[in-house]
């Protein structure tokens, strides 16, 4: 007995998932996306079982994991908008290594292969690639093989959960010093972008992200109340963090002077999307001599400056957006003046009647 379902997929695509149950026979099932090539799966699926001769992997010898990954693009990456662009430069790595490969001859050592092959290895700005970022090149594919296997059923087994992820470093805790950040604000005040000063001073008095940064819009800005909305985050919630001071300042001076035409509040000089800063970002860091530290660490930056002026583990992973401690346990070394002072006026109340 075989059946064929038409299902909706988000965007308006369809498609349809065939079945094939016969008795003494565990039941087939494979998607396709035009309706001729189900029923001509059906036919020939049951033939083959009839037969003797059907073999489960048909489909995984059918698809490479180029045609997987375009898929993925298509249907997943497409619907998607935090990290997209990440998530992107990570497939790309993949679909030039073993695009090539049937999903069925993709194995966990060929996978290890490629990602040894990675690790060490220098990026476009000759920085060189850790165990943490390759980990993060793997869980992109693994999420390839997560979604060929539970919704496109391509195939059964999941190569990458058989592999181990590589031991990563502790987080580091790479902040600016008072000289650093002075020669890094006024090199960057200096270059040719003109929203990269803005953007690090929003980066150093918020903790916010880079792409939080880069993507907000000026409905997401409340200039009186003194607040912004993030709606894109990492974690998938919103977030609300104050602007104030000198961040505050230099944003109420930028909307005086916004492109009223666009809605991005740091949008690009040719086309309203948000602008891109990298080129912009690595040159200000050479002219202000700063070495071994990436955009993401004026998160760090700010985190560490709340920490030494008397803020609590809790009040950090709040202003962050972090949902436990744990990610901000790493600066509570740098609260240890914070800490001492609580300690010491504890002892005071209890103890002061005995001195």
């Amino acid at each position: 007995m075989a059946t064929i379902e038409k299902r909706e997929l988000s965007g308006g695509a369809t498609s349809y998932r065939a079945r094939v149950r016969i008795k003494g026979h565990p039941q087939e099932i494979a998607t396709f996306e035009r309706l001729t090539d189900a029923r001509r799966w059906v036919q020939q699926t049951e033939a083959a079982i009839r037969e003797g001769r059907y073999f489960k992997t048909s489909q995984a010898r059918k698809f490479t994991l180029s045609d997987a990954i375009k898929r993925y693009r298509e249907e997943i990456l497409s619907h998607k908008k935090a990290s997209n662009k990440n998530v992107t430069n990570y497939l790309d790595y993949w679909d030039q290594e073993l695009g090539a490969y049937a999903l069925a001859d993709i194995t966990p050592a060929l996978i290890v292969s490629a990602r040894n092959k990675f690790v060490g290895s220098k990026s476009r700005y000759g920085r060189t690639r850790g165990p943490t970022t390759a980990n993060r090149y793997v869980s992109a594919l693994s999420h390839v093989f997560t979604i060929a296997i539970n919704d496109w059923e391509w195939l059964e087994i999941h190569p990458v959960r058989k592999i181990s992820k590589l031991k990563q470093p502790r987080g580091r805790v790479r902040f600016l010093s008072d000289d650093e950040r002075k020669k890094l604000l006024k090199a960057c005040k200096s270059s040719e972008n003109p929203h990269l000063y803005k953007i690090v001073v929003m980066a150093l008095s918020t903790g916010a992200r880079k792409m939080e940064i880069v993507g907000l819009k000026w409905k997401d800005i409340d200039l009186e109340r003194g607040t912004i909305i993030l709606h894109e985050t990492k974690n998938g919630e919103r977030r609300v963090i104050p602007l104030a001071g000198y961040a505050h300042q230099i944003m109420k001076a930028h909307y005086k002077k916004r492109d009223k035409k666009c809605e991005y509040v740091f949008p690009s000089q040719s086309k309203c999307q948000p602008i891109d800063i990298r080129t912009a970002w690595e040159n200000a860091l050479i002219n202000a001599k700063i070495t071994d530290f990436r955009f993401h660490d004026l998160r760090h930056s700010a985190a560490s400056y709340l920490a030494m002026n008397g803020a609590t583990l809790a009040e950090i992973a709040e202003v962050l957006g972090h949902k436990t401690l744990q990610m901000v346990k790493r600066y509570a070394h740098l609260s240890e003046a914070h800490t001492h002072k609580v300690v010491a006026s504890m002892n005071d109340k209890i103890f002061g009647e005995a001195k």
